[in-house]
């Protein structure tokens, strides 16, 4: 009888040290932690806007109710961020990065700079689709896409160090008959928006999504001090862009406008939220799910509207797909696009 009584005490014991000495499952692993959102870009951008919109909202969505930091980690068209959590940030699922998609283009396109392979990167989602468009001052004088074709003046476009702001008028150079002149190194688009009102550059690219939100003093500004629209690559209903040249009105030859369309990709999934690799499956599962909550939350919505921010979530599942479309490009199509690289860092075609 004590020797039962021993073994039933030795089974009860043993469960107890094993259920005691589990380590905690990802429902568990939030309480009481933190959470660091890490924007490529500066403060008053596009990316930084929707960075901090949703931090304020997802914390309650995931189990424990972390708090949420948002850092900007600025530099090379958000590249440093990319690489920094890629390569530096722990795979734990508290640090999370928000970097340009078009970083995937990149890598796929060879550039070594890019540390990065966004086939391997956990991707939580995308809380926008976004169209690419571009925006002169009207001290230029200038009004129309045509009008800027025709100057024989050169057009100062600010830029940051890759990305649309930097690709775009590239292409319309080569594809559509401009005369842009890059100046680079802005932190992001809040410092180019800046330079445009101090006359700095004439113009610049970026998505229309973001333009319409953090650029709106300038559309709305009286004389010289308006930011004119002038090309998109989508139609949108609103008035400053709604008759506008697009992009594909403008590209004549077919697979020029193949190209553009397969280096525009990426905005389809715009600002993207992703976690390092190997990163836990089961906290992935939890930041996506809690990201397309957190994208259903009616106050979010409401300071998404106030802020005149367009949501359209793309799961993570769906990024991973676009994604694995941007790095399946075909030799062709990667040889026509290899003048958006610099020299100095284009791939060794051996």
């Amino acid at each position: 009888m004590k020797s039962k009584i021993l073994i039933s005490l030795f089974i009860v014991l043993a469960f107890s040290l094993v259920s005691t000495s589990r380590p905690a499952g990802a429902d568990d692993f939030y309480n009481g932690k933190t959470i660091r959102f890490i924007v490529g870009f500066s403060a008053g951008g596009g990316y930084d806007t929707y960075t901090r919109t949703i931090a304020r909202h997802i914390g309650k969505y995931i189990p424990g109710s972390p708090g949420v930091v948002v850092e900007n980690m600025t530099g090379a068209g958000s590249l440093i961020a990319a690489n920094h959590i890629y390569n530096k940030a722990e795979p734990d699922g508290l640090t999370v990065g928000i970097w340009n998609s078009q970083i995937n283009f990149m890598h796929a396109m060879g550039d070594r700079s890019v540390k990065i392979d966004g086939r391997k990167i956990g991707w939580i989602g995308s809380p926008s689709s976004d169209s690419v468009a571009c925006l002169i001052m009207a001290s230029t004088g200038l009004k129309s896409f045509d009008d800027i074709k025709n100057s024989k003046k050169p057009i100062k476009m600010g830029a940051t160090r890759g990305g649309n702001t930097t690709s775009l008028p590239r292409m319309m150079n080569k594809w559509g008959g401009t005369n842009f002149t890059l100046v680079p190194g802005y932190g992001g688009t809040g410092p180019i928006r800046l330079a445009m009102q101090s006359k700095e550059v004439d113009g610049a690219c970026w998505t229309w999504d973001s333009m319409r939100a953090t650029a709106r003093t300038l559309l709305d500004a009286p004389g010289d001090d308006k930011a004119i629209p002038f090309i998109i690559a989508d139609r949108w209903e609103d008035p400053e862009v709604k008759d506008i040249a697009l992009f594909s009105d403008v590209i004549k030859n077919p697979d020029d406008l193949n190209a553009f369309n397969v280096w525009n990709a990426p905005n389809r999934f715009a600002r993207p939220f992703s976690v390092p690799p190997g990163t836990p499956k089961d906290r992935l599962e939890i930041l996506r799910k809690a990201f397309g909550e957190a994208l259903k939350d009616q106050e979010l919505l409401a300071d998404a509207k106030k802020a005149k921010l367009t949501i359209e979530h793309t799961p993570g599942e769906k990024v991973e797909k676009l994604v694995g479309e941007i790095y399946s490009m075909s030799k062709e199509t990667k040889d026509k696009l290899q003048f958006l690289m610099p020299k100095q860092r284009r791939a060794s075609k051996s």
